[in-house]
């Protein structure tokens, strides 16, 4: 079988399908990209014939196979010969949790990357700003096994310029650091990036209790990740918000949604507060107990597709995450698709994430 080659979907607008042509066209791509992976995978080819999916007809998004994410902390499953992994990503876990192992070829990497580029151009313009990380450089010491963190800072630091770490090796605010990169940047628009736990720790709290306010109102935030802890003690996204304003003035601030296994397939909040789904990868919301697909307005369980894992079966996974869709099409901010909120975790579901299991001894 001929390896999909989905390329030419790098060319259009990534909010430009209507909910007919989308269920279609991706629809029919991601038809294409299972039989690709029953092809290829051994594992995943087994998978399908233990479940009885193996010959089953796809005719829509809720047909397609999809495996739990978990798996992934139990085997390594691969679509592409071992000798072209290049890079093998894994997920964050606390001391004694398996983590995910996710194996890359360059093709798919580059697929990431380019994907990538496109939603967040929507966000930040092709230009690429000063970018000021919050987190420390000792986050990539690793370049051929990365973290989700370590994945995630990388990634994003390729739309950025002058690249400038806000703490130091210990997780402390590197201060010097922080106000030479302002100083070089003045009247200038910034990107910051970080993970939500990680920001809201070490940097907004930190400021808080040394009284110490910056002058970023050009910035523009992007951060994902970790809201379990912040939800634990209480700080909602509007409290995290106003803390950040208090003390950096930082207005724009966005959050996504995404995850190790499916690194580029990121669904970015709107100006209205709602996660979208773009054309190259959707969600469906699932029963918890029979994972028959829920429709609009109903919570559950968050299936996550997606056209870019080729060296991986990894394009339908069902989450630990719970959500619902609020509305397809007709979101006030004028993007197409699929649009919804996530609303936690499932119960007795293992706490992960890139900054919900920072552990300062990894």
């Amino acid at each position: 079988m001929i390896r999909p080659d989905y390329s030419d979907w790098l060319t259009k607008s990534s909010y430009s399908m209507d909910a007919r042509i989308k269920y279609n066209e991706l629809g029919s791509a991601l038809t294409e990209l299972t039989r690709w992976h029953q092809t290829q995978c051994l594992q995943y080819k087994r998978i399908l014939e233990f479940t009885g999916q193996d010959k089953m007809l796809i005719n829509g998004f809720e047909d397609l196979p999809f495996i739990p994410v978990r798996l992934f902390k139990e085997m390594d499953l691969l679509s592409v010969k071992d000798s072209l992994v290049f890079k093998t990503m894994t997920s964050s876990g606390t001391t004694g949790q398996a983590v995910s192992r996710i194996l890359l070829d360059r093709e798919t990497a580059a697929f990431q990357s380019k994907v990538l580029t496109r939603l967040i151009s929507d966000v930040l313009g092709k230009k690429r700003l000063p970018m000021l990380i919050i987190d420390s450089p000792a986050v990539l010491q690793n370049r051929q096994s990365f973290s989700a963190r370590g994945a995630g800072v990388l990634g994003f630091s390729i739309f950025g310029q002058d690249v400038t770490y806000a703490l130091d090796e210990n997780m402390q605010l590197d201060m010097p650091n922080i106000e030479a990169f302002l100083n070089r940047h003045l009247d200038q628009d910034i990107f910051l990036f970080g993970f939500t736990y990680m920001i809201w720790q070490h940097f907004c709290q930190s400021l808080q209790a040394k009284n110490i306010k910056l002058s970023i109102e050009r910035g523009t935030l992007l951060h994902g990740g970790g809201w379990k802890k912040l939800q634990d003690q209480s700080v909602t996204n509007d409290h995290f918000r106003h803390v950040l304003e208090s003390y950096t003035g930082i207005l724009r601030v966005i959050n996504y949604y995404g995850m190790v296994e499916q690194t580029g397939s990121i669904y970015l909040q709107c100006e209205r507060g709602y996660l979208h789904a773009p054309i190259f990868s959707d969600i469906l919301i699932r029963d918890p107990v029979d994972f028959h697909s829920l429709g609009i307005g109903q919570t559950g369980l968050i299936e996550t597709l997606s056209l870019i894992p080729l060296s991986y079966p990894g394009h339908a996974l069902l989450t630990e995450d719970m959500g619902r869709i609020e509305g397809e099409d007709d979101c006030a901010c004028g993007r197409l698709g699929k649009y919804f909120t996530v609303t936690g975790r499932l119960h007795k579901a293992e706490i992960r994430g890139c900054s919900d299991t920072y552990d300062k001894r990894t």
